[in-house]
């Protein structure tokens, strides 16, 4: 839900009520100290005021109140646990007042959530009481349409920010009927449809009536229709104009498409015009006190709050809204950065809109800029440091796709970027240049082509053959990308596909099926390459490694192999032209190296890296894009000697686990979606298990992630033809462990063979009205675990049924053959509950 602070549509009765309420459940539940949250329900009609619920913790919402006032709950709460009240705690932002005075705002805060419904095409994307959302993120402005408009262009989705282009003909009653209808239903785009519906011609009591949205903000997003009116019809794009539309949240972008010019044309209009933001202080008091802790907001006021500084300056660029692909784990990298810039005597200032993160915690970073990671936003930024005094640059590539793809931009508007280059960048995304980097360096890729247009496609398909993996450019988690068989299915994926361009063609790369995938961090400073793990991919290719488990040390890769990975990572790393991180994929098949893809940039491994192998490569790489070198940094914070591809027999193993979220999408149906795994990234975070051995580490990773393998019981069966003969022994570790087995008919048939004593069941589809199916003994709930492992298109459609009633009813579901296979070693560990509990500094002894 989109949320707003201060609250602006209730009374100071209902506000006051509420607290009082919230006081009286607070020490009725008898919540001595700490935080806690309670929802109420306001009718607007009557005001009769309903507590929803109440949680005696702090929660999601405590960390968006913190980031929205500055007050930090968690913190205060740990504070009050060990004995602290709260007039005894100071203030960090003032640093003259306690805790004890409430926080008081001058501006609005607005929080919306970011939907990936796209990885999910079958989902229903109404908004229920089932949180569906990946990420948020929160914008502050003087007032509501400021915050609002500047939040919307930080959620970085296409069509995001509201536009006035092709407006719907109200006029037809077949239009007007559909747009309500629209207007009526939750969905993460149903404040585009107010906004448009307004904008073509609706009056607010039909949308009113249709939505129900409070009728003062509606009545802000008729006002943000008219400023985009005056910003259309104005004679001249004069300064009042544009301190109009400025002052309303409008964009450079937005006000271009409104008068039909390029936005660089209107970016040099309001430069020449001086019409520039200046940036406010959130100071928790409403400027009654002096802030000491600079954490910014911009307006187009008169008066900028942003002080002189006598250090040079740093400024990191963080990730933006989570979502699948681009999560935590990049903030992770950040906020390290900015540890260690700081520590090497830098000025470090830190821009993000996320609420979720570290790196917008106002004591991470020297300053905190609460802005949209736009062009023109991190621009205006970077106007304002420089006027406070020397900048040194920007880092754009630890905040993954979002900073990476502002770096040519920033570049050619005479920015200084740190580290990686943007034309290295580019050089890696090149499928032409990179290729001619592989080839100098003797490295094999699969067999590939880029098309613009589907006959272009086909052909290149037809020429390297089925089956082949075809994804856009420049995309991070694997989104778009899809494994294609045959040309009927190529050509239904190329129609389907938007945003190609000769500058943006579709990649068709040769699929390598049956080869281990693997993951390399590295750092490289221009001399030297430190290698920061070489991860095996558990799941084989063709899972999107973000889904895939890993583990590391890898555990069949030969020490032949890791040194051809080890000569491949640097020719790549010096071809390219890196400075700071690089993460590349290889896959090995038939005892072939190929290299899938390099990325010049923290990527989402670099946490599980560095505590697997005791090193921080963030920080590294930081101080590696501020002029340092890896030889600098032996012995403090990378290894004194070798690196983590040379790491001891004895080191423990870590499994990297991804958590999956299937069971909180539904099909319009009422279905789970379909829970296989593929090319395009599904997962929303990770966890990590670690131990001496591999069984007890997978195990751990396996309980970490939710996923609760039954010591007992019956697991059913259904393995495509091409991986029967594989299937046999972990089928037979598991009847030597007590388990039954039911399996389909041709699985079943193949088991028989091998003396393994299998049940036979139906397929939903193969049985007749009175025979029991594999989808009637999950709902009864007589199946503890499903394996279901497919091959091509049709396989997949028909097992479909199967992987969703295993989800629907939480019964263990393992859809890659190793992934079964890992799954069987570790069953004996989770059984025995034979776990070594240590701490990570222990393990890293």
């Amino acid at each position: 839900s989109i949320t707003v602070a201060p609250a602006l549509t209730l009374t100071d009765r209902e506000y006051q009520s509420m607290r009082d309420i919230g006081i009286a459940i607070i020490r009725a539940v008898g919540v001595d100290t700490g935080g806690c949250n309670i929802q109420f329900a306001v009718d607007p009609k009557t005001g009769r005021i309903i507590t929803i619920e109440m949680n005696p913790r702090v929660s999601r919402s405590s960390a968006l109140a913190s980031k929205a006032t500055g007050f930090p709950i968690a913190k205060m709460a740990a504070k009050l646990a060990v004995g602290y009240s709260l007039d005894e705690i100071p203030n960090d932002i003032t640093k003259v007042t306690p805790a004890s005075f409430e926080p008081t705002l001058d501006y609005v805060v607005v929080k919306i959530p970011r939907f990936t419904f796209e990885k999910f095409p079958a989902a229903d994307p109404t908004l229920t009481t089932t949180m569906k959302s990946v990420g948020e993120v929160m914008a502050l402005g003087r007032n509501f349409t400021t915050a609002l408009q500047k939040a919307m262009r930080s959620l970085e989705q296409k069509d995001a920010s509201f536009s006035w282009a092709d407006l719907p003909d109200v006029s037809d009653d077949d239009v007007r009927e559909s747009v309500l209808e629209a207007i009526s239903h939750a969905t993460a785009d149903r404040i585009h449809s107010v906004q448009r519906g307004l904008a073509a011609g609706l009056s607010a009591e039909e949308v009113f009536h249709a939505c129900e949205i409070d009728p003062w903000y509606l009545d802000q997003i008729q006002l943000i229709n008219e400023v985009a009116a005056y910003i259309r019809d104005a004679d001249e794009l004069d300064e009042q104009v544009l301190r109009v539309a400025k002052n309303h949240g409008f964009s450079d972008e937005q006000i271009a498409a409104l008068r039909v010019l390029d936005t660089g044309v209107v970016t040099g209009i309001r430069h020449a015009l001086r019409v520039r933001p200046v940036f406010k202080t959130v100071d928790t008091c409403a400027g009654e006190f002096e802030a000491k802790t600079p954490y910014h907001y911009s307006s187009y006021d008169s008066e900028t709050e942003v002080m002189p500084r006598d250090r040079p300056a740093v400024i990191i660029l963080g990730s933006g809204p989570n979502r699948i692909g681009q999560g935590i784990e990049f903030d992770y990298s950040c906020v390290h950065a900015t540890m260690a810039i700081g520590s090497a005597g830098f000025e470090t200032i830190m821009v993000n809109c996320n609420p979720e993160t570290v790196s917008t915690d106002y004591d991470t970073a020297d300053r905190l800029y609460f802005e949209p990671l736009t062009f023109e936003d991190v621009m205006e930024v970077y106007h304002a440091e420089l006027a406070a005094g020397e900048v040194l640059g920007v880092v754009c590539t630890l905040g993954g796709q979002t900073p990476l793809g502002l770096a040519d931009k920033l570049k050619a508007a005479g920015v200084p970027v740190l580290g990686t280059q943007p034309e290295a960048i580019d050089l890696a995304e090149d499928r032409g240049e990179f290729g001619t980097v592989l080839e100098r360096a003797g490295l094999t890729a699969p067999k590939h082509g880029t098309a613009v247009t589907a006959s272009e496609a086909a052909a290149i398909a037809e020429n390297i053959g089925y089956p082949v993996l075809v994804r856009p450019s420049y995309v991070l988690g694997g989104r778009g990308m899809q494994i294609v068989y045959d040309r009927t299915q190529l050509l239904d994926y190329m129609a389907s596909a938007t945003e190609i361009s000769s500058d943006r063609p579709v990649l068709v790369d040769r699929f390598l099926e049956d080869a281990i995938e693997i993951d390399v961090d590295a750092l490289f400073d221009g001399n030297e390459v430190y290698i920061g793990g070489i991860m095996e991919h558990i799941e084989e290719a063709g899972i999107h490694s973000g889904d895939s488990a890993c583990v590391l040390p890898s555990l069949t890769l030969g020490e032949d192999v890791l040194e051809r990975v080890r000569q491949g990572t640097k020719a790549i790393a010096e071809g390219v032209g890196v400075r700071g991180l690089l993460n590349i994929q290889f896959a090995i098949a038939a005892d072939v190296l190929h290299v899938i893809e390099a990325n010049p940039r923290a990527s989402r491994t670099v946490p599980f890296v560095s505590k697997a192998t005791s090193t921080q490569l963030a920080k590294a790489a930081a101080l590696i894009a501020v002029g340092r070198t890896i030889d600098d940094l032996r012995g403090d914070l990378l290894a004194a000697e070798g690196d983590g591809s040379t790491l001891p027999l004895d080191h423990p193993i870590a499994v990297k686990e991804a958590v999956l979220p299937f069971r909180r999408f539904t099909t319009v149906e009422g279905k789970i979606v379909d829970s296989i795994l593929g090319p395009e990234m599904r997962s929303t975070g990770e966890v990590m298990g670690i131990d001496h051995n591999f069984p007890t580490a997978f195990a751990k990773g396996l309980l970490g992630a939710s996923v609760k393998l039954p010591t007992s019981g019956t697991v059913f069966v259904s393995v495509a033809d091409r991986d029967k003969r594989a299937m046999v022994l972990p089928v037979k570790e598991l009847v030597d462990m007590g388990f039954d087995v039911v399996a389909t008919t041709g699985t079943a048939a193949v088991l028989s063979r091998y003396g393994i004593k299998t049940t036979q069941v139906h397929k939903h589809f193969e049985a007749d009205a009175e025979d029991r199916t594999v989808i009637d003994y999950l709902t009864a709930g007589t199946i503890d675990m499903v394996i279901n492992v497919p091959s091509g298109r049709q396989e997949r459609a028909d097992g479909y049924e199967i992987r969703a009633a295993a989800t629907a009813n939480s019964v263990p579901l393992i859809t890659t053959l190793a992934e079964f296979a890992a799954a069987v070693t570790s069953l004996e560990v989770i059984r025995d509950s034979k776990f070594d509990v240590r701490s990570l500094q222990d393990w890293s002894a």
